[in-house]
């Protein structure tokens, strides 16, 4: 369940006792507050992206085969701008850039102590129909014995130091976990600092939402008809299409969400390193679980940096009830 702060500590603060100076996590707060910096500036130009003209397609097609929106170009540079100048991150991988960014001089800094993954702006092709999109990070320590290539990012999410996510909704939410621990901030639009709203959060005990394209049912395979159609019972189905947006509301709430592998999408649809593991972490941390139908995501070992994967996510009882559903299929 989720307990509400009445202290509404900021997100610098919380960052500053929670981070600094740990052997575990520290330089982790610049991390974040790049995150969370970032995230202010775009939430800004998607709110006036209308007025602004920086609505629609570049034209261009990215590498995951898909047309680029003019604020997933914007917001993959503001993110990766704001890493650069925490000082405290190596290299970046993203869902828009084919090849990781390798900053430079982090080679030769001890300071550079993470590796970020990132899908900078989550549902964009919901911008231009003002439904909720998002920004979603996994956080890896990194490697300080190997030299830095693209091949140091493809790490099991299990090895997360930490994930975070933002909604950019009917207000804006930032939400960090680390170990055990899942915590909500929500921004000020005035001045763009975040406060911390919700603690230690956790998958509430019902769970009334499951969310799925239903209109992928026809290439459905390994049982997930059979599995959606246990869903529904007792449940009501609510589906945006923005999975940060659709995952938020679950954690919130209490439910399940599945894009799995069909007959189109052989091997799934979402990223492993950029949607699937930061998200996957979170839910863990929570009390949840994440699946791609048959092994736990978090423990995949990857093998290229733009993978893709099914994904069953939230609700711990939910996740193993479908795997269940499919594993005797």
């Amino acid at each position: 369940m989720t307990s509400s702060s009445s202290s509404h500590i900021t997100l610098t603060k919380f960052c500053e006792t929670q981070y600094k100076g740990s052997d575990t996590y520290d330089g982790l707060e610049a991390v974040i507050n790049a995150i969370a910096s970032g995230a202010y500036e775009l939430e800004s130009q998607i709110r006036n992206g209308n007025l602004l003209g920086m609505l629609g397609s570049t034209g261009d097609i990215n590498i995951q085969g898909e047309i680029v929106q003019q604020l997933d170009s914007i917001s993959s540079d503001t993110f990766v701008r704001k890493f650069q100048d925490s000082m405290h991150v190596a290299m970046v991988g993203c869902e828009e850039i084919e090849h990781p960014v390798l900053f430079e001089n982090s080679d030769q800094s001890d300071q550079h102590d993470y590796i970020v993954l990132m899908d900078p702006l989550d549902g964009s092709s919901n911008i231009d129909v003002a439904v909720s999109i998002g920004s979603i990070f996994g956080i890896w320590k990194r490697q300080n014995s190997k030299t830095l290539s693209p091949e140091s990012l493809l790490r099991p999410g299990a090895e997360q130091i930490g994930a975070v996510y933002v909604v950019y909704g009917s207000c804006t939410v930032l939400v960090v976990a680390t170990q055990d621990k899942v915590n909500e901030f929500t921004m000020n639009p005035a001045n763009g600092e975040f406060h911390l709203t919700s603690a230690d959060i956790s998958y509430p005990n019902k769970t009334p939402y499951y969310s799925v394209n239903d209109g992928n049912t026809a290439r459905w395979i390994n049982g997930i008809v059979q599995a959606v159609d246990e869903l529904r019972d007792g449940r009501s189905q609510r589906y945006i299409g923005s999975l940060v947006a659709d995952f938020h509301r679950n954690l919130i709430k209490g439910g399940v969400f599945l894009y799995t592998a069909d007959t189109k999408n052989t091997d799934g649809r979402l990223r492993l390193m950029y949607e699937a593991n930061p998200l996957g972490y979170v839910s863990v941390q929570a009390g949840g679980a994440v699946s791609d139908g048959m092994n736990n995501i978090l423990e995949i070992q990857p093998v290229e940096l733009h993978q893709r994967v099914p994904l069953i996510i939230g609700d711990k009882g939910l996740v193993n009830q479908v795997i269940k559903t499919i594993k005797s299929s």
